[in-house]
């Protein structure tokens, strides 16, 4: 399985953020940037202040997409 972070990138562009202003609002470190463009795993305490600093839940900004065999 894979997370799909599409919904953050694409709220991220409709409040006319980019990657670096989301590190810097919610204090990540660039390794979890990164994380997530890979569609990686990061912790749930982060997808929190994510969530809680851009004013949305975490349906909104992640999914889970199924890996082909």
């Amino acid at each position: 399985m894979k997370v799909n972070y599409n919904g953050l990138w694409k709220i991220l562009i409709d409040k006319n953020m980019n990657k670096k202003d989301l590190a810097e609002k919610v204090s990540l470190a660039p390794a979890t940037i990164a994380k997530m463009s890979k569609g990686e795993f990061v912790s749930m305490e982060i997808l929190y202040r994510i969530c809680i600093s851009l004013g949305t839940n975490f349906g909104e900004i992640i999914s889970i997409v199924e890996e082909k065999k």
